[in-house]
């Protein structure tokens, strides 16, 4: 995994997102545009935009930050905005190494994550084709950051396999390097260099064979940690630095 594929460097004074989709609003959606779920299929309060204060690349990287920002529509009103942003249809990969130079923030309700999505269905609709988290924090818990990995042939069989690193000094809101080891025989998590989880794949058991897509967000609220949002953390920003995969 020494080869170098892909790379964002959002420290370059050229830095742009030409090769990522913005997402916006606050509705999951299918594959042709029809609402499945609000909030994002996890109960999530913020709307996404592509508005400068939500999305922006300055000196430090690129910034998703999530607002106390009232915005109304289609007869809904949301209390928060921040940013979504992917890769599908414009980068995806099987196999190799991800690394991403990012730091979190701190404060209850605040879900920054880096995580794949399967570029093509070929399993079958969520949980069936996969999901892989390299990184989620509960902006609570400044220590901790979790990997999980998403499986299951449908939503009454859903697998969900999550590992956890603690930091033995600092925090998330410091810049660390979040990495992802997958190959055809297992995924490792790393921190900084360090191996804090490894979980072998299953041929024909586990969707993992096939190319996904990369997704950058910083929710606000939602199930995952579903504790109330503390409005005095915000505005709130998750930094990127640069992103790099090896095969």
């Amino acid at each position: 995994m020494n080869k170098l594929i892909w790379q964002q460097d959002f420290l370059h004074s050229g830095a742009d997102l030409s090769t990522w989709n913005i997402r916006l609003g606050n509705d999951l959606l299918d594959d042709e545009g029809h609402i499945l779920a609000p909030g994002w299929g996890n109960g999530e309060q913020q709307f996404y935009t592509g508005n400068p204060g939500n999305l922006y690349i300055d000196e430090n990287g690129l910034n998703l930050c999530a607002h106390r920002e009232t915005t109304e529509t289609d007869g809904r009103s949301f209390a928060y905005t921040s940013a979504r942003i992917d890769t599908r249809d414009r980068f995806s990969f099987c196999y190799g190494k991800l690394v991403v130079r990012a730091k979190l923030p701190v404060g209850q309700g605040l879900w920054p994550a880096i995580w794949l999505l399967p570029q093509d269905k070929i399993h079958g609709f969520w949980p069936a084709s996969g999901e892989i988290d390299m990184l989620e924090a509960k902006g609570r818990l400044p220590q901790e950051v979790f990997g999980t990995l998403h499986y299951g042939k449908d939503w009454d069989h859903k697998v969900t396999e999550e590992f956890s690193h603690r930091f033995e000094s600092g925090s998330i809101n410091e810049f660390h390097d979040y990495a992802l080891e997958w190959d055809a025989s297992s995924m490792r998590w790393l921190v900084d260099g360090h191996c804090y989880a490894e979980r072998s794949l299953l041929p024909g058991l586990m969707p993992f064979d096939v190319p996904f897509y990369l997704v950058l967000n910083l929710a606000v609220g939602g199930w995952y940690d579903n504790v109330p949002v503390d409005e005095e953390a915000l505005p709130a920003k998750m930094t990127v630095a640069g992103i790099w995969v090896y095969e």
